[in-house]
């Protein structure tokens, strides 16, 4: 039986009292090849999709109505969770965070991120006192929907390259104290800074996986909650398409499609939702 939005949410909200992980499917595609192999919830990828338009990622390139449509694609697609990117919320006013708020509920998501990039390589992060009053707006607007909706404030330094874990932490402290449910910094770089980051808040903590640096083990000794896998899965499926292409163009062979999935196997996959 399939479950309603707010069963999904609550679902979700729940998971977050043990360590798992959310991986990150580009499209509807991707998302039942996932719930098929037994993961509990599934998060959208900016870049992932970004990807799938012939698009860079984080230039503003992809609209609100664009991530949205592709997110209720992959909410559709199975009966698990979902979580969406939703960057900086498609606009520097509290008041744009708050109508990506209600959209992304309507869409039929569990819940959803907000960042503090500004998408401007020039002034890269929102100023603190903004950053604040924009994670608020979403808290309230979230609050007030007939649906639970699990917020996630990111603080986005370290993967626009400012390594300042003081002011990230100050960031995420004032987030929590906002009201958002899940906190985020990606790209922390190492344990230290994980663990950093763990302790200096009581909510749950997502980590975006740092490749095979780290292990669920290792990032849950750390105090991380929810663990991301951002653009990497998205990524891997493209560099397996870039390699099968270089080796037919460069040497005229097939052998790329030794130990691929058959076409059988896909197609169950495929079925997922209802079949």
């Amino acid at each position: 039986m399939s479950q309603t939005q707010s069963e999904k949410a609550l679902a979700f909200r729940t998971l977050h009292t043990q360590t798992f992980v959310i991986p990150n499917p580009w499209d509807a595609g991707s998302a039942r090849v996932l719930a098929a192999l037994g993961f509990k919830a599934l998060a959208t990828t900016s870049a992932g999709h970004a990807y799938t338009l012939g698009r860079r990622d984080g230039e503003g390139g992809v609209s609100r109505e664009e991530t949205l449509a592709n997110a209720r694609a992959i909410v559709e697609a199975t009966d698990l969770p979902v979580s969406a990117d939703l960057e900086n919320g498609f606009g520097d006013r509290p008041e744009d965070v708050m109508k990506t708020i209600r959209a992304a509920s309507a869409a039929g998501l569990a819940g959803g991120s907000i960042e503090d990039a500004t998408g401007n390589k020039s002034r890269p992060i929102y100023d603190f006192t903004l950053s604040v009053e924009r994670v608020s707006a979403a808290v309230e607007t979230a609050r007030a929907l007939p649906v639970p909706f699990v917020l996630t404030a990111r603080a986005e330094n370290f993967l626009h390259g400012i390594a300042d874990l003081d002011d990230t932490i100050k960031r995420l402290q004032a987030f929590e104290k906002a009201g958002a449910e899940v906190l985020y910094a990606p790209a922390l770089g190492n344990l230290d800074n994980v663990r950093a980051v763990c302790n200096s808040v009581s909510r749950p903590v997502n980590v975006l996986a740092g490749g095979p640096d780290f292990s669920v083990q290792q990032l849950a000794e750390a105090g991380a909650k929810r663990i991301s896998l951002g653009s990497s899965l998205a990524r891997i499926a493209l560099s397996a398409l870039m390699r099968a292409g270089e080796e037919i163009r460069d040497h005229g062979t097939f052998g790329f499609a030794k130990g691929g999935a058959s076409y059988g196997e896909i197609d169950r996959l495929m079925r997922g939702k209802g079949a």
